[in-house]
């Protein structure tokens, strides 16, 4: 059984349509627990006659912060990140559980295949009053993808044991933006190289509806968004970087990850990661001294 972390912010109608999927599509009975974002919109309400735990935060504490709070009321070994505007497919947990039983050993890292907003194109409605749930659970077998290599995204899964280990997710990164490979990088410095995207554990996801998208983006098109920035700076090299030379990120799934090979092609963008890194290191200097 997992425990299923749910950031939220004043977004009711997704939240209630992704819970009403985990409880009829599960085989399982899980733990659901959320963080609500003020919640002002009737989340607290609906969660207290739904008897499911939650964290709060009578400001928009971001995903970061959100999820970690959730994970402090976490009971079970699996903790299951996830969005509130996703709809879980039939028998997902099922699938999930035979996938960790396969594994046998709990340093992984799994993520589920995401459709409409994802990798795969199936759209079946972009709210949850217009989505048409028949033709979806009719069809959606139909549509696959593959199992991948190197996910960095939700709906994902990890140990307690791992999460704890890593500490969890890193709230420099608020909203969210590179929060995700962030943890990764985390992970694979202690040593984890499965990381592994599995087809069938299949998600809808509405799309652009999490919190990241309820504040303002400190970004711009010409530097990248500021997660970009705060994981260039934090390792060294791009998120880019990161996720083709380690990750071998949308390559199909074969066995675990080994390190990296140096060869030329590595080295030259390492270095332009390097260059990036000291211009915006002196950009922000700039920026500090005249503030």
């Amino acid at each position: 059984m997992f425990s299923i972390l749910i950031p939220t912010f004043n977004n009711i109608n997704y939240l209630k349509f992704c819970i009403r999927s985990i409880k009829k599509n599960s085989k399982y009975d899980h733990q659901i627990v959320c963080h609500v974002n003020i919640g002002d919109d009737g989340t607290i309400e609906y969660l207290k006659n739904e008897k499911i735990e939650f964290s709060y935060t009578d400001y928009n504490s971001g995903i970061c912060e959100g999820i970690n709070n959730a994970a402090r009321l976490a009971k079970y070994d699996y903790f299951l990140y996830a969005h509130d505007d996703f709809y879980f497919c039939p028998e997902w947990d099922l699938i999930l559980s035979n996938e960790i039983n396969k594994i046998g050993h709990n340093n992984f890292y799994l993520s589920g295949t995401m459709m409409n907003q994802g990798q795969i194109t199936f759209n079946c409605g972009n709210t949850p009053d217009e989505f048409d749930e028949n033709k979806f659970l009719n069809e959606y077998k139909n549509h696959n993808y593959y199992d991948f290599q190197g996910s960095t995204w939700a709906p994902s899964v990890v140990h307690r044991d791992i999460w704890h280990k890593v500490g969890g997710l890193s709230e420099e990164f608020f909203p969210g933006n590179g929060s995700d490979p962030d943890f990764n990088m985390k992970l694979w410095n202690m040593g984890i190289r499965i990381f592994k995207g599995i087809n069938n554990f299949k998600v809808y996801h509405f799309g652009s509806i999490v919190l990241r998208k309820k504040i303002s983006q400190i970004s711009n098109k010409k530097y990248g968004s500021i997660g970009a920035k705060i994981f260039l700076i934090k390792w060294g090299f791009t998120i880019k970087f990161f996720k083709k030379f380690y990750l071998k990120s949308n390559t199909e799934y074969k066995n675990a990850l080994s390190d990296p090979i140096k060869d030329y092609f590595y080295y030259i963008n390492l270095l332009k990661c390097k260059i990036n890194y000291l211009y915006i290191k002196f950009v922000y200097n700039r920026i500090s001294k005249i503030n």
